[in-house]
């Protein structure tokens, strides 16, 4: 049987040589191809793992990736996680396994990067006005007739500069309006009457077709539930106008996209709300941070914590260090650090210690500051913690955690390695 590129690009993932690239791997695996050492199934704690390590919970990874499945099924929404968090192809396969309806992306180069290994569908939520990007899209588009792209536009500049990169092209390009979030927000159109004046720049194209509206409700000013639902539904009577203006004609299905990570129950709230429009809506959702969790910045914001009866979302991660140096009783220094750990939104989290095989809390002990490869840790009176322990520590925003580490261990939890998975940034 013959494979997809896609699917033979996935595949090739596992020939891949290990080597000084990939950081924490055991150095006695140099030599062996990805898919060898898996087979192995070694063990992260005694089979020769070098800290730092990150790795990732093989049982919360699968957890997370079923709770949204399920989430998204239940409130009749398309799914499109936003696969800038991972860049991993082969966690873009596992959320289309389950049931995303394809993946979003902010810049051409994660494009290139799906498209590689065989996403079908691709959502850029994102203006993109860049001409060799365009050519290059309209060439995938051309070249299969099964490849969906659908991004935003917010001005009538940004339309002319598309439909110009693009002229020639045979198949048009699908856009979505982009409404802003408010005043000071990021991108977006800032009033309904300029909406319409870029749908009309729009529709004098040849090279573009308006299929939607979309926007971001993570940045609505000083966000609140009724502040986000009045976007919301702001953005669903967006739709609804076009669609009485016949802006839609040329398309088969109405897109309505929103969604983060910290309130896509108030987007589940207020999709469920859109009227029956002309055509089909496709209700696209695009939280990406989910497949991970976090242990800080998104476990306090996670709508479950609002909604706590449809599941709660896991931390998958943690970043093993040890302990270098104890130079007093109130401090110790693990060897990992801003070259291995997300700190732009919290510092990491000392959970656990391990020593001569045995786990436990690590009461008494916490994360003060990250130095390039130092963790700086507090001690309090009676905190055990001895040169050459290992720390287990939780991180928060899982966006810049993914892109310190090329191929990352996914561990089950008595520490067999099950899988590598392996990032582009």
């Amino acid at each position: 049987m013959t494979l997809d590129p896609g699917t033979e690009a996935l595949a090739r993932l596992a020939e891949e040589r290990v080597d000084h690239r990939f950081k924490g791997l055991p150095p006695d695996a140099g030599g062996l191809t990805v898919g060898e050492l898996a087979a192995q199934r070694r063990n992260l704690f005694s089979d020769g793992f070098a800290t730092p390590v990150l790795a990732l919970s093989a049982e919360r990874l699968e957890h997370n990736l079923a709770l949204m499945e399920t989430y998204a099924a239940r409130h009749g929404l398309a799914f499109a996680p936003h696969g800038k968090t991972s860049m991993a192809p082969q966690l873009f396969q596992r959320q289309v396994e389950h049931g995303a309806w394809g993946i979003t992306l902010a810049v051409p180069h994660q494009v290139r990067v799906a498209r590689a290994f065989g996403t079908r569908r691709v959502f850029l939520a994102n203006e993109l006005v860049d001409a060799p990007a365009l050519r290059w899209i309209a060439a995938e588009l051309e070249r299969d007739a099964d490849f969906r792209f659908v991004c935003y536009v917010d001005s009538v500049r940004g339309v002319g500069l598309m439909d110009a990169a693009l002229k020639g092209t045979s198949r048009p390009v699908d856009v979505v309006v982009e409404l802003a979030a408010g005043e000071g927000a990021r991108t977006g159109v800032r009033t309904e009457a300029e909406c319409a004046a870029v749908a009309d720049a729009v529709a004098g194209t040849e090279t573009l077709r308006l299929v939607g509206v979309a926007g971001y409700e993570g940045e609505v000013p000083e966000a609140d539930p009724d502040r986000v639902h009045a976007y919301l539904r702001r953005l669903v009577a967006l739709a609804v106008e076009f669609d009485g203006a016949g802006r839609f004609a040329g398309t088969d299905e109405i897109v309505v996209s929103a969604g983060g990570s910290a309130w896509f129950d108030a987007v589940a709230d207020v999709f469920a709300t859109v009227p029956e429009l002309s055509r089909p809506v496709l209700k696209l959702l695009r939280s990406g941070a989910y497949v991970s969790h976090d242990d800080g910045h998104y476990r306090e914001i996670t709508p479950f914590n609002r909604v706590p009866g449809e599941g709660a979302l896991e931390p998958a991660f943690r970043l093993w260090a040890q302990v270098v140096s104890r130079p007093s009783p109130e401090q110790a220094f693990a060897n990992a650090g801003k070259r291995d750990a997300a700190y732009d939104l919290h510092l990491p989290f000392a959970q656990v210690v391990r020593r001569d095989g045995t786990e436990r809390p690590a009461t008494g002990i916490e994360v003060t500051g990250l130095s390039d490869q130092h963790t700086w840790l507090r001690t309090a009176p009676g905190a055990d913690l001895e040169v050459g322990d290992w720390v287990g520590l939780g991180l928060s925003h899982p966006c810049t955690s993914f892109d310190k580490w090329q191929l990352i261990p996914v561990a089950e939890a008595d520490g067999t390695v099950v899988d590598y998975i392996r990032t582009y940034f």
